[in-house]
């Protein structure tokens, strides 16, 4: 399991791009016959990408101090490749892509599997801590709770699905969801926002193998930008705005941890003060 550690916005202001894409950027979550973890001290979140040939079990490491990973944590799991099935202990939960799931508390065994090994799923994971056990749910894309933003004039049309949300699937303090724009729309999150209260991580997938995604980071007056390119990860402290403009349209997976669940507890950027 890789670890990463938090910076500080003053420090992240001497960053080059070396130094930025090192500590927030996340790649290669999808090697085939693999498990890929990042444990970020943000909130504690963990990061994953499992990509299994053969069943690929969820194990805990030195990194959590526990004798099972989801002893003291929860975990969310959306599907963004070909059909897979996940066992928690003993139970199978087979997910198309965009199909999610949510494992809550206490769950000891967890198996990764893909339904055709030629064709391997590609599950995108994340993790927070717990206090409690909440149920094990799958959900599906078709049943979330939806919001249609944005407008043509503005190129960021898109529609946000949640999954795991105290409306939808209960959690500890996870929230997760997709957000997938529309043809003819790049821009996600903009006009910006932060929220202090919690930090988020995005998930860029369903881009084509030649777009690129142009992700800005940073404190509204002095904001950075990292390239991105289709199925990677980044890690978005409290203190920064999240968004994002591609060569053409794509879908991104959210997930947020912190103080609270609400999901419009933001702090709207003023654009006129924006650099």
């Amino acid at each position: 399991m890789e670890i990463r550690y938090p910076s500080n916005p003053n420090d992240f202001q001497t960053y080059d791009t070396d130094r930025i894409r090192r500590e927030f950027l996340v790649q290669n979550l999808f090697t085939k016959g693999k498990m890929a973890l990042i444990y970020s001290h943000f909130d504690r979140m963990v990061i994953g990408g499992v990509c299994p040939v053969t069943p690929l079990p969820l194990q805990a490491g030195k990194a959590l101090g526990t004798d099972y990973f989801l002893e003291r944590r929860e975990m969310g799991i959306i599907n963004v490749g070909p059909p897979g099935k996940v066992t928690v202990d003993g139970r199978d939960f087979e997910l198309d892509k965009t199909d999610g799931l949510y494992i809550g508390k206490n769950s000891k065994e967890v198996l990764f599997a893909s339904l055709d090994p030629q064709h391997p799923a590609h599950f995108y994971m994340l993790s927070g801590p717990a206090h409690q056990p909440y149920a094990t749910l799958k959900v599906i894309r078709a049943e979330a709770e939806t919001a249609r933003l944005g407008t043509p004039q503005e190129a960021n049309v898109r529609v946000l699905y949640k999954y795991i949300h105290p409306a939808g699937v209960p959690s500890c303090q996870l929230v997760m969801g997709m957000t997938v724009l529309e043809s003819g729309s790049v821009w996600n999150s903009m006009p910006c926002h932060t929220h202090e209260r919690r930090m988020e991580v995005y998930f860029y997938f369903d881009l084509t193998p030649d777009a690129i995604l142009l992700h800005l980071m940073g404190k509204p007056q002095e904001t950075r930008h990292i390239v991105m390119r289709n199925e990677e990860a980044v890690i978005s402290p409290s203190w920064s705005i999240h968004a994002g403009a591609g060569t053409s349209n794509y879908a991104f997976i959210w997930g947020m941890l912190g103080d609270n669940q609400t999901f419009t507890d933001m702090d709207a950027v003023d654009l006129a003060g924006f650099r």
